[in-house]
């Protein structure tokens, strides 16, 4: 630390605290998001247009604006604050990949990198970083529901191999990887009954027992149990806001009513 930083403490707090309110004022937050959507849609338009000098241009003046975002976030935050959330990491890891890789050969990489700051909207809007969130905090849960499903696959997996090997080509039931990706096909209806089950089905008529037992356990029960922990999650997430807020209130009515009880002794008192 400098001379003059020992000697104006209180201007160099006020100045970060300035910055601390421009980087987290909402119009910022506004001016971000439209970067980031700007960004896409030069990327798209690059897709048509490859190498055009224009947005070649605007890309870069794109990624010093993100540069100067950080620094201005590292400052006014400060670095352990700035740090301490996992967005803002996010951010740094992308920002800093932007720059290492803007000048290098790995082209595939640096386009990579670009599409990535897209994500960047997630962090920026809370509607969507809520949802992420509280997919987040979902994992630990659907752990043993991944493990259960996984499980599920491969048993029947094993069984559409052992049995339906040599009535489907190679590439549905030939091998034990094709048969968990048949069965993802499946799972998500996409052709499974013309390309899959039908003609099995017509080569083996109890073949639909297979079909019918996996979709009602895979699709009906494993796929709602997903959906049921995530959306309990997010229903856990709006509740607790609300019981903060209504403890907020109630502190309130609390502190309202100490105030009148003491304006009323203040009365008595005086009479």
């Amino acid at each position: 630390m400098d001379k003059n930083e020992k000697d104006n403490p209180h201007q160099n707090n006020s100045f970060r605290t300035q910055l601390a309110a421009l980087v987290t004022h909402q119009y910022f937050q506004f001016a971000i998001i439209a970067i980031i959507f700007l960004n896409g849609l030069i990327i798209v338009a690059e897709t048509y247009l490859k190498g055009n000098a224009l947005l070649l241009t605007l890309d870069k003046i794109i990624v010093w604006i993100f540069i100067v975002e950080m620094i201005l976030k590292l400052v006014g935050l400060g670095v352990k604050r700035y740090f301490s959330s996992g967005w803002n990491l996010f951010d740094f890891s992308i920002v800093v990949a932007s720059i290492l890789f803007y000048s290098t050969p790995f082209v595939s990489i640096l386009r990579l990198v670009r599409v990535m700051r897209l994500i960047r909207m997630i962090p920026a809007i809370p509607a969507l970083r809520k949802i992420i969130d509280s997919l987040l905090k979902a994992v630990p849960a659907l752990t043993g529901i991944l493990g259960l499903t996984f499980l599920i696959f491969s048993i029947y997996a094993i069984i559409g191999t052992t049995f339906y090997h040599d009535v489907l080509p190679y590439e549905f039931f030939g091998s034990f990887h094709s048969s968990l990706f048949t069965l993802l096909q499946v799972v998500t209806f996409e052709s499974w009954a013309s390309q899959v089950a039908r003609p099995v089905i017509q080569e083996i008529p109890a073949a639909w027992i297979y079909f019918v037992s996996f979709i009602i356990i895979g699709a009906l029960v494993i796929l709602n149990l997903v959906v049921a922990v995530i959306l309990s999650y997010l229903n856990a997430d709006e509740d607790a806001h609300r019981d903060e807020k209504l403890e907020q209130v109630l502190e309130e009515n609390r502190e309202v009513k100490k105030e009148l009880a003491e304006i009323k002794q203040l009365l008595q008192n005086r009479s």
